[in-house]
């Protein structure tokens, strides 16, 4: 896996089905054996510990920060939580890495420990300025479905206008192909770490257009589906379960995601 192709789905395979400690290695073993030169953050608290990895593409005074969490629940594979956001990271790392952006700095962060409330994101964000950050983006859900959801959005920003101008550049329609939420109750992820320092940052995930009304009811009251795993729609039908297989990752979703972050990257560099 470490010497063969780069596409999303390959990449994601580096850490399914893997034990935390062995996921995080693995992503230490890939930058270091495609020659990518990144940082060790560090970090133990009577919470839990682990290592975040951060890789910086780009020049510039402007940070845009995009996120992929490489852990995952107890007894889950976990394809798409989260190894598919860490799949698209990985690979959109090679693709910018030959082609950088100018005026602008890409840091690829990451992090260890999302599952425990996110905690080494916020162990990263209390270490680390925030200063030239102009916005972050945590890729959570990101290997299945067709619509695009930008959530955790409650109020508006320049940042905010800048990733649905570029959505709507390669085609995507808001309430249509793409969406936009606020804040989301019960789950949430890296992004928040950054939110709570004052950088504007959302969650991305990629969702299946068929499931969009099932998907409104359940945002709105999660806790009570939760318990019962078969009135779940997809993706959540395999969130944090054993189901979350390989096997469920679909190719075009991570490719969209990947387009997504491509003109992303080129608004904000533009701005």
């Amino acid at each position: 896996m470490l010497a063969g192709p780069d596409t999303p789905l390959a990449l994601a395979r580096l850490i399914i089905g893997r034990s935390n400690p062995e996921r995080q290695a693995a992503v230490a073993a890939y930058l270091e054996r495609r020659g990518f030169q990144f940082r060790r953050h560090a970090f133990s608290s009577f919470e839990g510990a682990g290592e975040n990895y951060s890789v910086e593409v780009g020049a510039g005074n402007r940070v845009l920060v995009l996120i992929a969490h490489h852990d995952a629940v107890p007894g889950s594979p976990g394809a798409n939580d989260n190894a598919a956001a860490v799949g698209i990271l990985l690979h959109l790392l090679g693709r910018l890495a030959r082609t950088p952006p100018t005026g602008l700095r890409v840091r690829f962060l990451f992090p260890a420990e999302e599952e425990l409330g996110y905690l080494g994101t916020r162990a990263y964000v209390k270490a680390t300025a925030t200063i030239g950050i102009v916005g972050a983006l945590s890729l959570e859900l990101c290997g299945i479905g067709d619509a695009l959801v930008i959530w955790d959005a409650p109020t508006d920003s320049e940042f905010l206008r800048l990733v649905t101008r570029a959505l709507e550049q390669i085609g995507r329609r808001r309430d249509e192909s793409y969406h936009v939420i606020g804040r989301i109750p019960v789950f949430g992820s890296d992004h928040r770490a950054f939110a709570d320092a004052g950088v504007p940052a959302y969650g991305l995930s990629i969702v299946p257009t068929r499931e969009a009304e099932a998907l409104r009811q359940f945002i709105r009251n999660p806790s009570g589906v939760l318990r019962h795993l078969t009135n779940r729609p997809a993706p959540f039908d395999t969130y944090h379960t054993s189901r979350d297989a390989y096997s469920t990752l679909d190719a075009a979703a991570c490719e969209a995601v990947v387009r997504a972050l491509e003109a992303i990257v080129a608004a904000v560099a533009l701005a």
